[in-house]
């Protein structure tokens, strides 16, 4: 039987402590929600639609000892609201919040509970995990009560002030055509930079130093993109075994920062990150966790919205309300579906958009964002209220665009205005170099902005973003070195973490001396870092494979705040050369607009203009058939990109420069002959991944057999005839050779 009942009220004991109430307490008002400082005192306002009372507790700075308690004194379209004059920024608080204990009817209030505020935007220690932090007996059924008082174990909300001179900031507003996201760690990227002190490392402060933003610049990306860092818990069975949660996918404050990532008791640590990101030219991206939060299941502890009003904040069992809707994998599922909920996410990225400066947002487990009870909709309430938001809609929105619940895989089903994560592109891409039989038609499609996904409703390629590895899986060094995960420091006897890496050691698991070994491995490296930039799409580049990082074949870093999730900054010779190429394809992919054009391919003859936008080429250099792409043991593939088609919804012929891109995943050389091109004179070798040196860039004459080293990847550009019709097409290409000049900062030779 359900325990049902309200919460007595605090007399001492083993409960909360009595604590004398002091302040002047005037009504306030019902918004803002949250605490907020106008200058003169502190407003006061919490959301709960079903409590009965709700009291704020006031704590000395350090947040360790309760010094005054106050009932909120008004209640105004289901917020609880009180206004303290004499508090002030700095104030540390929390709540305890009052209604009927009833977990079969989908509530849990204990008011022997300290709470979070939803709203706080700064938090103030850590967790200690408990029994006294759990709303029921920890042990037992979470039917019963628990009347331990959780306040010594729990973080604490802080008063800010938000004023920040941001001076001349201004927000670098890069074009989606002219994207590149770079997915790193505030502390894993800081760490073990030996131009970072010490005192910093970890931090946003080390995040923004000098040495480590002319770096990112220096790579040619445009946006960094972090790893949550609004505030969150580590779990208890991972401090056990003396891990952390390592990435923090585990929110309890969707407004504060990590305080770990704190080197100043000031959140405005964060902006001064921002800005000197944002005076690099360079964006900041967060990624962001909205679909559940650290509380978890029914088994879980009371910590901030299980507390205020379980029965709104999570999707609950209809039948059985006990129970909670699990799409997420983790315990609970955020209710966006309830209003109060969506405002509440709404707020916060606002919040950050418009106070913090970030310039978008990538959303864990986005299917479950647009999840309404009925499933999965596009026109969902947070998918409507993104689109016609006019600060959201104004910055960066990208969708992982799957979860664990009923139609969780949504790839390409996510409204216009919204980028997505292609998994496709990471999967087809890695089976194409592991030399996977049939891969071509699927290749082809990945290389040119995945039309088959994304061409729908004025969509442009730009919604793939295109990526090999990312946080979540092997590093691009381990995707070449290992056949197998190797998950055994997370503690779960490698059971941990998907099997499903499509990857290959060639020949020896995990590092190697064998000079074969180490030559095809660095080649395949090459090769999908080409790939990744040299298709249409978004690229996103995992920080650290730029020069071959490794994480020794853990595949599930999530715990590993340590060596094996940190970047080590000691680059030999090979990661180098490999940093360099990485530069040098950045650049390249900058400098040539038919990379980054806004339309998707049709390969269709246009007769008006007397061009196809793109052909398939087999290496006898004629077009694909049916045949050809049926043989499943095709490995080698030409893409003519022809910079005459059509550019933009104008009907004009293009200027830009014809490319031909070649992919040879077969293991030994394949004799590729170099179509003629209309309106051009030669080929010229831009890539050759077995010849990763840029600066000596060869031509060859049409019809020239070139010798594609096995597991190779080779882009050439034409080089048009210098005649009066063409004389724009010859601008563009000498304009195109001084911009990658430029953004290398190197001298490409052109040898004729």
């Amino acid at each position: 039987m359900a325990t049902k009942k309200t919460a007595p009220a605090i007399t001492g004991g083993s409960a909360a402590p009595s604590v004398q109430t002091r302040s002047r307490v005037r009504e306030g008002l019902p918004n803002p929600l949250g605490a907020t400082w106008d200058g003169l005192g502190v407003n006061f306002a919490l959301f709960s639609a079903h409590a009965t009372k709700v009291e704020l507790c006031l704590f000395d700075l350090d947040g360790q000892t309760e010094i005054e308690r106050v009932e909120l004194p008004e209640y105004t379209d289901e917020v609880w609201h009180g206004y303290l004059p004499d508090a002030r920024p700095g104030t540390v608080y929390a709540y305890r919040v009052h209604g009927p204990y009833d977990p079969e009817a989908g509530h849990r209030f204990n008011p022997n509970k300290l709470l979070l505020d939803p709203y706080a935007k700064q938090l103030v220690g850590e967790l200690t995990w408990d029994p006294a932090v759990f709303g029921y007996v920890a042990g037992s059924e979470d039917l019963t009560f628990d009347e331990r008082d959780s306040a010594a174990f729990m973080p604490k909300c802080r008063v800010i002030d938000p004023a920040f001179t941001w001076g001349r900031e201004q927000p670098p507003r890069v074009s989606w055509e002219r994207t590149i996201f770079y997915e790193t760690h505030v502390r894993g990227y800081t760490m073990l930079h030996p131009a970072v002190p010490d005192h910093l490392r970890g931090t946003f402060s080390g995040m923004g130093n000098n040495a480590i933003i002319d770096y990112i610049k220096s790579l040619g990306v445009t946006s960094v993109e972090l790893l949550p860092v609004h505030a969150y818990v580590d779990d208890d069975f991972l401090l056990k075994k003396g891990l952390r949660n390592y990435w923090g996918y585990n929110t309890i404050g969707f407004f504060a920062p990590q305080p770990r990532y704190m080197a100043t008791p000031f959140v405005n640590e964060f902006k001064e990150m921002v800005a000197k990101f944002h005076d690099a030219g360079i964006e900041v991206i967060l990624d962001v966790v909205y679909n559940h939060t650290a509380e978890g299941n029914e088994k879980g502890p009371t910590l901030s919205f299980k507390g205020i009003d379980n029965a709104s904040y999570y999707r609950l069992l209809p039948d059985q309300r006990r129970y909670y809707i699990n799409d997420t994998g983790t315990g609970n599922t955020l209710n966006l579906s309830h209003p109060r909920v969506l405002q509440m996410v709404t707020d916060s990225l606002r919040y950050w958009a418009q106070e913090m400066h970030v310039d978008g947002f990538r959303f864990d487990l986005a299917t479950i964002l647009g999840r309404e009870p009925y499933g999965f909709d596009e026109g969902g309430g947070f998918l409507d209220s993104c689109r016609q938001d006019p600060v959201l809609s104004s910055v960066k929105l990208i969708a992982e665009p799957w979860d664990c619940g009923p139609g969780g895989y949504q790839v390409g089903g996510f409204p216009p205005g919204w980028a997505e994560w292609n998994d496709r592109y990471r999967d087809t891409v890695r089976a194409f170099w592991r030399g996977d039989d049939g891969q071509l038609p699927e290749m082809a499609s990945r290389l040119t902005g995945s039309a088959d996904k994304f061409c729908k409703r004025g969509r442009k390629p730009w919604a793939s973003v295109n990526f090999v590895t990312a946080h979540d899986g092997f590093t691009l060094r381990d995707l070449v070195s290992y056949n197998e995960k190797h998950n055994e420091a997370n503690g779960e006897d490698n059971r941990d973490g998907h099997s499903h890496n499509l990857s290959n050691n060639y020949g020896a698991e995990g590092p190697t001396d064998d000079p074969e070994i180490r030559a095809v491995r660095l080649r395949q490296m090459r090769n999908f870092i080409a790939t990744l930039f040299l298709s249409r799409g978004t690229p996103m580049l995992l920080a650290g494979d730029e020069f071959g990082r490794t994480q020794h074949g853990n595949n599930n870093a999530y715990a590993q705040d340590s060596e094996i999730g940190w970047i080590n900054w000691e680059m030999d010779e090979e990661g180098r050369e490999l940093a360099e190429f990485t530069r040098r394809i950045i650049a390249l992919r900058q400098s040539l607009p038919m990379l980054r054009r806004g339309r998707f391919l049709t390969g269709q003859f246009d007769e008006t203009l007397g061009v196809k936008d793109v052909s398939w080429l087999t290496p006898a250099g004629t077009e694909m058939t049916d045949e050809h792409w049926a043989d499943g043991n095709g490995r080698c593939l030409g893409v003519l990109l022809d910079g005459r088609a059509q550019p933009t919804g104008i009907r004009r012929p293009g200027t830009d420069s014809t490319l031909l891109l070649i992919v040879n995943a077969y293991h030994d050389v394949v004799n590729f002959k170099l179509p003629e091109a209309s309106g051009g004179r030669h080929w010229v070798c831009l890539v050759d991944t077995n010849r990763p040196d840029l600066e000596d860039a060869p031509a060859f004459e049409f019809g020239h057999d070139y010798a594609v080293t096995g597991r190779s990847l080779l882009l050439f550009m034409l080089t048009p005839r210098s005649t009066r019709h063409r004389d724009d097409e010859v601008r563009s290409y000498r304009h195109v050779i001084a911009e990658f000049d430029e953004a290398w900062g190197g001298s490409l030779t052109v040898t004729e």
